[in-house]
């Protein structure tokens, strides 16, 4: 799931990482159905049948990506997984010690420390491209 351990962070790019989330929203879809998808996550049709053919999707957010999760039977509400990935997140930055400014510097990308911070919090949409690059920064740390 979005925030499981990433197996070898060192030999993972934040590009990967993205591929495997998207590989796994697109399962999603299939073994729900689109029509299921879009109905019960609120998503346009459009997005979710990219998504179902496997393609990465500029503007999905994490919360996107946790509605279209939720969807399958057995798994948490959108607002269950919403809260265990940002926990999940402030863990990581917790074991690697480490703050919003040096998480700025490390991700490749023009993240200033307040948005990453606003966006972990979920006071900010996340992109799951960025989420990818925060998440595997800090599993990269943590991997040190």
């Amino acid at each position: 799931m979005l925030y499981d351990e990433i197996d070898d962070p060192g030999e993972t790019t934040p590009t990967e990482l993205l591929e495997q989330y998207v590989a796994e929203l697109s399962e999603t879809v299939e073994s729900v159905g689109i029509d299921a998808v879009v109905e019960r996550s609120q998503l346009d049709r459009e997005t979710v049948e990219s998504i179902a053919d496997g393609d990465i999707v500029a503007d999905v957010t994490l919360e996107d990506a946790a509605a279209i999760l939720a969807t399958e039977e057995g798994m948490p509400e959108k607002d269950s997984i919403l809260l265990e990935v940002r926990d999940h997140l402030l863990m990581g930055m917790t074991t690697g010690l480490l703050d919003v400014d040096t998480l700025a510097r490390d991700i490749d990308g023009d993240f200033e420390a307040r948005a990453i911070q606003q966006k972990i919090e979920g006071r900010a949409p996340m992109t799951l491209e960025e989420y990818a690059l925060v998440h595997h920064a800090i599993a990269k740390r943590n991997d040190r």
